[in-house]
């Protein structure tokens, strides 16, 4: 994944916070976005859509909220259950790194990526993007996810 260095780990809110039972989330993701669904803190009776702009790289899976402390981020603040904003994201200059053997390199493009956290109950997702585009709640309906899905496929084309 990556070897943190400089990186700084900022709680943030720029999305709503998310129940600490089992909040599902589900992914969509094409090349252009990324949208994350999870349900909501307290009562688990709405659901956030936060959707990513000009997702380059996301992860999701462990650690989960009892193994979060093996986290690389754990030792500077990453804890269980929230929204994390990583600033000096070494993850951002090892794709940087990475991306530097393109005849066509741009460092800029790299200098304006964001690099986010959800650590959920039963897995990290981890993102870097441009930033975030949208973020809607929804009453927890049957077939949210799918109506999502529609919509997006309808905006690609």
């Amino acid at each position: 994944m990556y070897a943190p260095d400089n990186d700084v780990v900022v709680t943030c809110e720029i999305a709503p916070p998310h129940s600490a039972g089992a909040p599902m989330p589900v992914l969509l993701a094409d090349d252009f976005t990324l949208l994350l669904c999870y349900e909501m803190a307290p009562d688990n009776a709405e659901l956030a859509a936060i959707t990513f702009m000009h997702p380059v790289a996301h992860y999701l899976g462990p650690p989960n909220d009892e193994a979060i402390e093996g986290h690389p981020l754990a030792s500077r603040g990453l804890t269980a259950y929230g929204i994390f904003e990583v600033l000096s994201s070494s993850w951002i200059r090892s794709l940087d790194d990475m991306n530097r053997v393109h005849p066509l390199h741009n460092p800029k493009r790299f200098s304006t990526l964001r690099h986010f956290v959800f650590t959920f109950h039963d897995a990290t997702f981890e993102i870097i993007a441009d930033g975030i585009d949208a973020v809607k709640i929804h009453p927890q309906a049957e077939g949210l996810v799918r109506r999502l899905i529609q919509e997006r496929l309808a905006t690609s084309r």
